[in-house]
């Protein structure tokens, strides 16, 4: 039985109108499926603008409950399309706790898994700290009809334990929704090696785990943020295999023969050669 998987990223420009911006990610999503794709993953926090270059208290009214209006429409999509969807959301647990979540649903409109965001950056013009409250879910797979999935959210992607742990988890293909761009002010010679340093940690995730791995970035100029796209796909080998526009909207639609997980780790054991009883200071936030 063919193990070929056909996955869409959604890679956007988002505007100050929320349904809109929804309408335009449900658009992409029938794009994707009329072209194939069994699986579509929206780029983080789809239905609004990067927020988090400011501390504004007022752009808490921009988070929604989980299940909520955006899930359940697009639970309705999903059976429609008849595909897998991961959601990235601003999700709004309970007066004044909120996360950055995704979730993802089955093609019969279901809704399997629901990931919060465990990693939260404090950096300039990514102070997401004031916003979201770390994950609580843990890492863990979800079983969908296109395959075993994990899904980890833009900073999870610079941390190997979470990718891993997803791979001891039985992940097949792990999904990063992504919201991640250049600085007002950088060189084009930082920009090059920041963007550079963005693809060699998620390849070396894939080689080390011997997985696929996506990642679905936006694109377009928001506030002091140029968000560079290139969202793509590296498979268990860490070579890239479809990767979408720096600077334009695109949707891709890629091919992943899974049975190429097997054969990549027959030839590179790396869980097999795991010394496991040797890693217990990993953790600890520090050796002394």
């Amino acid at each position: 039985m063919s193990r070929v998987r056909r996955i869409g990223l959604v890679q956007q420009a988002v505007g100050d109108d929320l349904d809109r911006n929804l309408a335009r990610a449900e658009d992409a999503v029938r794009e994707a499926a009329s072209r194939g794709a069994q699986l579509v993953c929206l780029q983080e926090l789809f239905r609004t603008r990067y927020f988090c270059q400011r501390e504004e208290a007022s752009h808490f009214d921009l988070a929604e409950p989980i299940p909520g209006p955006t899930t359940e429409r697009l639970s309705k999509l999903a059976a429609d399309c008849g595909v897998v969807l991961i959601v990235p959301l601003f999700e709004r647990r309970a007066a004044g706790l909120y996360h950055n979540s995704a979730v993802v649903i089955e093609r019969d409109g279901t809704q399997l898994g629901h990931y919060r965001k465990m990693h939260i950056p404090d950096d300039p013009l990514f102070y997401e700290k004031f916003y979201f409250t770390p994950g609580d879910l843990g890492f863990h797979c979800v079983d969908t009809s296109v395959g075993r999935i994990g899904v980890l959210i833009c900073w999870d992607q610079w941390f190997p334990e979470a990718a891993r742990l997803l791979a001891l988890d039985g992940a097949e293909l792990l999904f990063y929704p992504t919201a991640i761009g250049y600085l007002d002010g950088e060189t084009d010679v930082e920009n090059a090696a920041m963007r550079e340093s963005w693809l060699t940690v998620q390849r070396s995730h894939a080689i080390a785990n011997g997985m696929f791995v996506a990642v679905v970035n936006r694109v377009g100029t928001e506030d002091g943020l140029e968000f560079w796209g290139g969202s793509f796909v590296a498979d268990p080998f860490g070579a890239i295999i479809a990767r979408a526009s720096n600077e334009a909207e695109e949707t891709l639609v890629v091919e992943c023969d899974l049975a190429q997980i097997e054969e990549t780790r027959r030839n590179w054991p790396f869980l097999r050669d795991r010394r496991i009883d040797a890693y217990q200071d990993l953790t600890r936030r520090f050796r002394s």
